[in-house]
């Protein structure tokens, strides 16, 4: 649960290592279910969303950290930012269409070592850079399916949690359910209490990537709409 989301930032931001997403009085909200049940329930829910938004931040190893604020939806809409190595950039896609507006450390992290990589960098500036998911790193957050999966790409890590108190992400009602793992980490998700139980929030600490993901804006609509033209290039028709 812990490996939320993260994954694919790094590839555009330059980053070297890869960050995911991901029994108390509480009986009432789920009638009596075991932590494992709810814990399955939330993931499917959470899946099974028409749209979210996803709003997550990690600590790499070296100190760094990566954040992505991410609104999807089934049909290929997909608005966002991306934080990390000191970088900043915007993310669009509409259908199949992919556009990043990055900052001038984002495309010095992402051309290095490219011939002309200044010249280029100076010509981004301010543009929305035509793209594909392949090519600008996005594939694994515009995509809502492929985002949900890496929330759940280790199933052990939900297994064998145990039921915490009730609180509130973000004025939602919400229970807590938590494990430890042998290596210290502790591993904390927030299910929503009231309609769908919804994933709420999940957090990490204790071991060597801290995260926290917080999941919101379930089936809303997801802004988004292709850039005016102008605003518009192409990396490879610039001539550096």
């Amino acid at each position: 649960m812990k490996k939320v989301i993260l994954a694919a930032v790094s590839v555009s931001l330059g980053a070297t290592a890869l960050v995911g997403c991901g029994d108390g009085g509480s009986d009432e909200a789920f009638e009596g279910k075991s932590a494992d049940t709810i814990a399955a329930d939330a993931i499917k829910a959470t899946r099974d969303a028409k749209s979210l938004r996803i709003a997550g931040k990690a600590q790499q190893s070296g100190g760094n950290e990566i954040g992505i604020d991410f609104h999807v939806d089934d049909e290929d809409h997909c608005t966002g930012t991306m934080t990390g190595q000191g970088a900043k950039a915007d993310v669009l896609q509409v259908g199949q269409s992919v556009y990043v507006r990055g900052d001038e450390k984002f495309w010095q992290n992402t051309l290095k070592g490219k011939p002309g990589t200044e010249a280029v960098v100076k010509q981004v500036q301010g543009k929305w850079v035509a793209s594909d998911a392949a090519q600008s790193g996005t594939e694994g957050m515009c995509d809502k399916q492929a985002a949900l999966a890496m929330l759940d790409s280790d199933k052990s890590e939900r297994k064998g949690m145990k039921k915490g108190d009730t609180t509130e992400v973000d004025g939602k009602p919400a229970l807590i359910l938590e494990k430890k793992q042998e290596n210290g980490e502790k591993i904390t998700m927030y299910v929503a209490t009231e309609g769908e139980p919804y994933v709420l929030k999940a957090v990490s600490e204790g071991g060597e990537t801290p995260s926290e993901t917080v999941l919101s804006d379930y089936n809303k609509k997801v802004d988004a709409q292709k850039p005016a033209a102008e605003d518009v290039v192409d990396l490879e028709k610039i001539n550096a």
